[in-house]
């Protein structure tokens, strides 16, 4: 039997939703029926609207695609305009402030307190600038991610540009493709760092050598269903096919056919392709796609270059692309950390000035929250570097803060467990000050995620933390689980979970002792990550330690239950919004 977002997808769902949506828009919040709020909620994510938590009714989180990450010259301005003039909502961030942008770790953007009756305005603005919410959200195609510089990075092997922008443009708002089983990510990468991450998305596309006619051509090797989500973390499979670049669409769009056609609608827990990926296997979806989606004869997978993946690997080579790095034109890219992916409004309008004086006005967005300027003279790169803004978003930041991402949490996601954004950034500053790494490691990764949605994409980090709740001296707090040794690369592996319910206060003690530890036990120029594939469960849980220090956490209640955990008064009746009584879940980012 169909689920009910399958029914309420057969009804309404794609292109047509957006005639509705302005409807509620003109009328008002109080316009959208109490009983069919549920399904025009879920309908609402094909246009990047997702309705915010329990005592924040009426507000919605948008997200705006920007596929691989890429912002042209005037539209980050664009995004600090709309960020100043509709996400100030009743809540105030002590941290963050009244109005900011979130970069997520799929390259894309996001914002909170946004009223249904402002979505016209929005969307005329964004539009009106090449930009747009159309399938952030939903069960279609994601935006597509890969390595932010694609086009620009004098390390990449073939442009991947050109290619992800084709894929957008023919299956952004495509109705063939509008209504698939659950979301759909894709990854097309041409730098030979991996730092598309395709191991972790649906469908990835890596760079790959095939002899075609005698001739050695580079193209792209396919990979499907991968996925972090709810404990069923895969690792993408190599389904043995490569395709030339002018095919890519043609393979995309038959892998996104597939999945139209064979991924389960009945139960959408199983219904991502990772799934059907494990029931058929690898070999099956090959012989599928060719017989019944494409028609060319596939050709067998090339030589990949995955040898030479350093992106997130926590071993040498490029980890991420903070700092400045060469362009293949001569000029640079300067990349800028980002904690936790939030960024002010003011401090978002600073920098499209900056990047106008800088450089040619283009920002990038990365997986790690991060964002990059591009096209920097050598002549003026000293400058940029000594402007007062990157005291801030530094190049060249502590480990702790360059490795720190951390999801939405209880401010805004009825599905995170714990709050998130504050304290991560707290765990850093703490850190920062108080921990060391050991020699020779240069690059540390945390990952907070307040749930097991996996936003945060904790399985791949050195440190993974996972939202829980606990007791302590009698009294619920919130706590995290403790994993530990994943990442990417070469050999991605994915975290081991060795600690659980750590009261959140004792966790920066547990990773403080982790590294000393570390540190006393590890062979000469051993890796983290090596450490760790090293010990079992036990030995692993018996080096975390956790502890309390100085450390204060101020946000130790259920924040949860709270309608927003910043406010001096956060008591569920205290809250300004119209009550609703239904928990609609916020996204998974996976």
């Amino acid at each position: 039997m169909p689920t009910d977002v399958e029914r309420w997808k057969s009804e309404i769902y794609g292109n047509e939703i957006r005639e509705h949506l302005y409807e509620f828009a003109e009328e008002g919040w109080e316009s959208i029926p109490e009983d069919e709020k549920d399904a025009w909620f879920e309908r609402f994510k094909w246009w990047g609207l997702y309705h915010q938590r329990n005592g924040q009714e009426s507000y919605f989180m948008m997200r705006i695609g920007t596929p691989n990450g890429v912002l042209t010259p005037g539209q980050l301005r664009v995004v600090g305009e709309i960020a100043e003039e509709y996400a100030t909502g009743p809540g105030t961030n002590p941290i963050f402030g009244d109005a900011y942008a979130d970069f997520t770790t799929r390259q894309s953007i996001q914002l909170h307190w946004i009223r249904i009756e402002d979505v016209p305005d929005i969307f005329e603005k964004l539009e009106d600038n090449g930009m747009s919410t159309q399938q952030a959200c939903g069960d279609s195609w994601r935006n597509i991610v890969g390595n932010p510089v694609a086009g620009k990075d004098a390390e990449e092997v073939i442009d991947a540009w050109p290619v992800i922008h084709e894929l957008n443009e023919t299956f952004k708002g495509n109705d063939d493709h509008s209504n698939l089983p659950r979301k759909w990510k894709v990854s097309v990468t041409g730098s030979p760092d991996g730092s598309g991450q395709g191991d972790i998305n649906d469908l990835a596309f890596e760079p790959a050598y095939k002899e075609i006619d005698g001739e050695e051509q580079v193209g792209f090797n396919v990979r499907v269903g991968g996925g972090l989500a709810r404990n069923e973390e895969r690792f993408a499979r190599n389904i043995n096919v490569w395709v030339a670049e002018e095919n890519v669409p043609e393979v995309a769009g038959g892998l996104s056919a597939l999945f139209r056609e064979y991924g389960d609608r009945e139960d959408r827990y199983n219904a991502r392709i990772k799934f059907l990926v494990d029931e058929w296997g690898p070999e099956k979806v090959r012989r599928v796609l060719q017989e019944e989606f494409v028609d060319f004869d596939l050709h067998a997978a090339g030589r990949d270059v995955r040898e030479e993946y350093t992106y997130n690997a926590g071993d040498g080579g490029r980890n991420d692309l903070i700092g400045v790095h060469d362009q293949k034109n001569g000029d640079n890219f300067v990349g800028l950390n980002v904690l936790v992916g939030r960024m002010g409004a003011d401090d978002v309008l600073e920098l499209a000035d900056l990047a106008d004086e800088y450089g040619s006005g283009e920002v990038r967005l990365t997986q790690r929250q991060n964002v990059i300027v591009t096209d920097v003279p050598d002549e003026k790169v000293e400058a940029f570097l000594d402007e007062d803004l990157l005291e801030h978003y530094s190049p060249n930041p502590s480990p702790f803060m360059r490795g720190s991402i951390a999801c939405t949490g209880t401010e805004y996601c009825s599905l995170s467990i714990v709050e998130t954004k504050n304290r991560q950034v707290r765990y850093a500053r703490w850190l920062k000050e108080n921990a060391e790494l050991p020699e020779g490691t240069e690059e540390f990764h945390i990952h907070l995620s307040g749930c097991t949605a996996s936003c945060a994409q904790p399985q791949i980090a050195d440190v993974s933390l996972r939202g829980m709740k606990t007791r302590k001296n009698g009294d619920p707090v919130e706590a995290l689980d403790i994993g530990l040794g994943g990442g990417l690369g070469e050999e991605p592996q994915f975290a081991r979970w060795v600690t659980q319910r750590v009261p959140v206060d004792e966790v920066p003690g547990a990773i403080k002792n982790l590294l000393e530890n570390f540190d006393e036990v590890s062979e000469d120029g051993e890796s983290f990550r090596e450490f760790v594939s090293g010990k079992d469960e036990e030995e692993l849980a018996e080096l975390v330690e956790p502890e309390e220090t100085d450390y204060e956490d101020p946000m130790m209640h259920n924040t949860k239950m709270t309608w927003y955990p910043y406010a001096e008064d956060d008591d569920m009746n205290s809250s300004p919004a119209p009550a609703y009584p239904d928990d609609t879940p916020m996204p998974s980012d996976d």
